[in-house]
């Protein structure tokens, strides 16, 4: 399947599975403060309002929202400076590799939603969330392999980052056609203006990040007014950053993804871990798992998930569509498939678009991400060491 491994691709693995470890520690904190002497002063500083500039010329949210809106429309212009370098030279970028990943990411992006309707249908309000289990943590899913070192073939590694990576475009996808509000015609066409004026910045060959961020600024500010969920202007922005394949020194994408990347490994996705993470776990008993939402995200992470991305791959090898893994097991790749179900970050950043308006829900999601991610993470770990040689 695989032929070369790209320098980006080893920097960008190494770093999201060290982060990896960072976040579980991160959401571990949380659960804790959430349950105990400080659950009340952790959740009302997350309600709390930060002001940037005056009255009429500023930006007032909540601590949440300036991690939820605006930290991670960084996150996804990172992702999508990943997603367009791998398709522009990476390992998507050749149709037979990229191949296995596309059909395994379609397939276990399809059966946990379907899981998850199957579950919640009848309530057009909980069905609203058919899209939490179709997600991938890129950095906790890498973490768990790195913990096994070289008994893991490169090859998987090199998969489950395609996919994860295609999973998050999907979540974009998603997120722009299926979770943003109310949509306001005149900022839409501010948003069109400032991509135009992006654009042309491009064509010219600008390669000084300050008159994008300028226009992205702005593009952020026209994407929130006007009903699009605000984080969509990363990837507009990311789109429009110019990448010198044949002279990656000079490449401007490349330069921002390795300046940005640790931060947002180690800053941005552990500070939303923490904010997000956080549930109250007093009351919680076995039957709470077992209402609609919870249910409905448990199976289609834990089962929908490997299901999906097993047996879509499968059929396509078999069909000759793709190329199976080198110097990789079928029992292998299946345990690779489960590690997909860790949703956890995707998953919750999904849950408190889909329950924006119905906070009621929010504490079976939580539940039901950490429970299946948690699930996932046990069984793939273990059925990798069974299926893979020290």
């Amino acid at each position: 399947m695989i032929q070369h491994i790209t320098k980006p691709f080893k920097y960008f693995f190494k770093l999201e599975s060290s982060s990896g470890l960072l976040l579980l520690f991160a959401a571990i904190i949380a659960l804790f403060i959430s349950n105990g002497n400080y659950s009340d002063d952790y959740f009302q500083i997350l309600q709390k309002y930060i002001t940037i500039g005056t009255e009429k010329f500023g930006l007032k949210l909540t601590i949440i929202h300036w991690i939820n809106d605006v930290l991670m429309a960084v996150f996804f212009f990172v992702v999508s400076l990943e997603i367009k370098r791998e398709f522009l030279q990476g390992e998507l970028s050749n149709p037979k590799q990229a191949m296995l990943p596309i059909i395994g990411a379609f397939g276990g992006m399809l059966v946990p939603a379907l899981f998850y309707i199957f579950i919640n249908f009848g309530d057009s309000t909980t069905l609203k969330g058919w899209a939490i289990p179709s997600a991938t943590d890129i950095a906790f899913s890498l973490g768990v392999l790195s913990l096994l070192g070289k008994r893991v073939p490169l090859s998987l590694k090199v998969f489950l980052t395609a996919l994860a990576i295609i999973d998050d475009l999907g979540a974009i996808v998603i997120i722009a056609f299926f979770y943003s509000g109310n949509v306001e015609a005149k900022y839409l066409l501010l948003m069109l203006a400032a991509i135009i004026i992006l654009i042309a910045l491009n064509k010219f060959k600008i390669r000084n990040f300050l008159p994008y961020l300028i226009v992205g600024v702005f593009l952020w500010d026209f994407t929130h007014q006007s009903g699009v969920h605000a984080t969509i202007s990363g990837v507009l922005l990311a789109l429009t950053i110019p990448h010198n394949v044949k002279d990656q020194k000079k490449s401007l994408l490349l330069k921002l993804e390795h300046a940005l990347s640790p931060y947002v490994a180690f800053g941005i996705m552990p500070i939303f871990a923490f904010a997000n993470a956080g549930v109250s776990l007093e009351g919680l008993t076995f039957s709470s798992l077992l209402t609609p939402v919870p249910l409905g995200i448990v199976s289609g992470l834990f089962f929908g998930k490997q299901i999906g991305v097993f047996v879509f791959s499968y059929f396509s090898v078999k069909l000759k569509f793709a190329d199976k893994p080198n110097n990789s097991s079928w029992g292998a790749f299946y345990a690779v498939s489960i590690l997909t179900g860790i949703g956890f970050t995707m998953s919750l950043f999904v849950g408190n678009l889909a329950f924006a308006n119905n906070l009621q829900y929010m504490d079976g999601v939580k539940i039901g991400v950490l429970f299946g991610s948690l699930l996932s993470t046990l069984f793939g770990y273990f059925l990798l060491l069974m299926f893979t040689k020290k």
